[in-house]
C-alpha cells in the first residue's frame, strides 16, 4: 500500500504529540503517532480529511493526532477490527513504527467512513484521578462549614467526577471516602495530610458543551477510546466509575459555562454550601467568557452569607513549572488561597494548605 508523507504542519503535530505521550507514560500512543507522522498515510478520505484540516491540527488547537488515535482505539474497544486489536496492548511488545504502520493503514482503509465521522469529535476525557484533588478540597471546605454541599462542575464531560464521594482515597497514611469503593485513588502525596472531615452531598450537577450520554453504548465507547490503550489502570478506573454512575443519579447539562453559572447562581440555597469546581476546563474559556464568569461568581459571592456560603475550587494550569494550581475562593469574605499543586492527570498532589 503506497503512502505519502503528511503536510509539514501535521507531521509536526504528530511529532509533538508523540513526545507528549511519552512524557505522560504512553509509549504505545507515542508509537502510533510516530508511525503515522514519519511514514504517512495512503490516499483515502481519512488522509484527505486530516491533510486538508482547516484549523490548527496541533495539541494547542484541534488535536488531530489524538482524534485519529481515539478513532483507532475505539475500533479495538468495540472489537470492530481483529487485525488492529492483535497489534494493540497487551500484544504490542517490541513493535516498531514500521511493524505497526501497515496494520494502521489497513485498518484506516477498512473503516474510512467511521473514522472520518469520529474525526469531527474533539478529544474529550473524564480523568478520574483529578477527583482526588477536588475531594481533598471538599475535605478542606468541610472543616470551615458543616452545611451539606451542592456541587456544580464546569466542564464536567461525562460527569463521573461528580461521584467523587463514592470513591475511596489514600492521602499519605490516611484513608478517606468509601473504603470498599470500586474506584480507589492513591496519588503520591507530599505536605501535611489534613484530618478527614465528614460531609454530605445533597445535589450534584455539571455542564459541558458536549456531554457524554452514559446510557448510550457509542458514547461510552468513545469515552473509553480517549484513554491511552497501554494505561490499563486508567481504563479500569473509568469502567469502575461508569458502573458507579448507574447507581448515583446526576445531571450534566449541555450548556455554555457562563450561561449555566448564571442560571445556577440565581437559585438561592439557604442551609447549603454551594461548591463550584473545575479541573483543566476554565483555562480553555476565552478571556471574555472568563471575565463574564468571574463577574457572575463574584456578584453571587457578594450576596452569600454564613448560612449559604459559596466556594469556587479550581485546578488549572498557571504557567508554573510543575503541574496545576489548586485554588479555593470563598464567600462571604472573598478569601483566595492556594491549597497546593496537582499533576495534570492527578498522579500526585503537593499539599500546602493548613487545616
Amino acid at each position: 500500500m503506497m503512502t505519502d508523507l503528511l503536510p509539514p504542519a501535521l507531521v509536526t503535530a504528530f511529532e509533538r504529540q508523540q513526545q507528549a505521550c511519552r512524557a505522560l507514560g504512553s509509549d504505545f500512543t507515542a508509537l502510533v503517532c510516530q508511525s503515522i507522522g514519519e511514514l504517512g498515510l495512503p490516499d483515502s478520505t481519512v488522509r484527505q480529511t486530516i491533510a486538508g484540516w482547516p484549523g490548527d491540527p496541533s495539541s494547542q488547537g484541534d488535536s488531530v493526532p489524538l482524534r485519529l488515535c481515539g478513532a483507532l482505539h475505539e475500533l479495538v474497544i468495540t472489537r470492530s477490527d481483529e487485525e488492529l486489536a492483535k497489534a494493540y496492548p497487551p500484544h504490542s511488545h517490541g513493535m516498531t513504527p514500521k511493524d505497526l504502520h501497515p496494520i494502521l493503514c489497513r485498518a484506516i482503509d477498512r473503516h474510512q467512513r467511521r473514522i472520518c465521522a469520529r474525526l469531527q469529535s474533539p478529544p474529550q476525557t473524564n480523568e478520574i484521578r483529578r477527583a482526588a484533588a477536588i475531594y481533598a478540597g471538599l475535605n478542606h471546605i468541610a472543616r470551615k462549614t458543616d452545611l451539606p454541599f451542592v456541587l456544580s462542575e464546569v466542564g464536567a464531560s461525562a460527569g463521573l467526577n461528580l461521584l467523587l464521594d463514592q470513591f475511596s482515597y489514600r492521602f499519605g497514611p490516611i484513608t478517606f471516602g468509601k473504603t470498599a469503593a470500586p474506584v480507589h485513588l492513591e496519588p503520591d502525596w507530599t505536605g501535611p495530610v489534613p484530618p478527614p472531615a465528614a460531609f454530605t452531598i445533597e445535589e450534584r450537577r455539571g455542564c459541558d458543551l458536549s456531554p457524554f450520554d452514559l446510557a448510550d453504548a457509542g458514547d461510552r465507547a468513545r469515552l473509553l477510546s480517549y484513554v491511552w490503550p497501554d494505561q490499563p489502570d486508567r481504563l479500569e478506573r473509568l469502567r469502575a466509575a461508569l458502573f458507579l454512575a448507574k447507581q448515583t443519579p446526576f445531571t450534566v447539562d449541555a450548556c455554555d459555562a457562563v450561561q449555566w453559572l448564571d442560571i445556577r447562581l440565581k437559585t438561592p440555597r439557604p442551609g447549603k454550601a454551594h461548591v463550584i469546581y473545575h479541573t483543566i476546563a476554565w483555562q480553555y474559556l476565552d478571556e471574555r467568557d472568563k471575565q463574564a464568569g468571574r463577574k457572575i461568581i463574584e456578584n453571587a459571592g457578594a450576596k452569600s452569607c454564613d448560612d449559604a456560603p459559596l466556594f469556587v475550587l479550581g485546578m488549572e494550569a498557571d504557567n508554573q513549572h510543575r503541574g496545576a494550581a489548586l485554588r479555593l475562593r470563598s464567600w462571604p469574605g472573598g478569601m483566595d488561597e492556594q491549597l497546593g499543586r496537582v499533576d495534570f492527570h492527578g498522579r500526585w498532589i503537593a499539599w500546602n494548605a493548613v487545616s
